[in-house]
């Protein structure tokens, strides 16, 4: 069980006996009132959305979900294919269940699996990934601007705040955790 103030995006609850995955968080706290949670959840049984609204002292539970590491091999008629990187068992995964983290699928790559009764809840992408922009605003030597970065549109289709000198073709490293540029790799 952990405090409703300690939810956040990502985490999967449960809640009535139903699993949830947390799509949303927004802490209110007004002024001389009980502070309160209002989050977006997604069904994790029939995928359908509903908002609750939670108090701070209230609990919630978390369940227990399996971790296992799997690769990344690629996607297969609206399925994503991972291996367990032990038995090398072959896992279809729907985009429902990747949520976000379809923007990090990069063939190779390791994620962790988040498993409940046998079946996927979720991914864990690792904490960086590398990938390639493919779009981005040429640089204007001697241009002056209010920002020094610039939108760069990325090899699986997220885009992210990059400064001016990154060019099409480079491979840029970005925090998984908050979809922010890095450094150039």
């Amino acid at each position: 069980m952990i405090n409703a103030t300690q939810l956040r995006k990502g985490m999967t609850i449960k809640l009535e006996d139903n699993l949830y995955r947390v799509l949303e968080v927004q802490h209110l706290t007004p002024g001389n009132k009980h502070g309160m949670i209002i989050t977006k959840l997604r069904n994790l049984k029939d995928g359908t959305q509903m908002e609750y609204k939670f108090r701070s002292k209230d609990r919630v539970e978390r369940p227990y979900l399996e971790k296992v590491e799997m690769e990344y091999l690629y996607e297969k008629d609206g399925l994503f294919v991972f291996a367990n990187t032990e038995t090398w068992e072959e896992l279809y995964i729907d985009r429902e269940v990747l949520g976000d983290s379809i923007y990090y699928l990069v063939p190779n790559v390791r994620f962790s699996v988040e498993m409940f009764e046998g079946k996927p809840v979720g991914i864990e992408p690792p904490r960086t990934v590398d990938l390639k922009v493919i779009s981005t605003e040429p640089y204007l030597k001697g241009a002056t601007q209010a920002s020094n970065n610039k939108p760069a549109t990325l090899e699986t289709g997220l885009v992210i705040s990059v400064p001016f000198f990154i060019e099409e073709g480079d491979i840029v490293r970005i925090d998984t955790e908050e979809n922010t540029y890095i450094e150039r790799v």
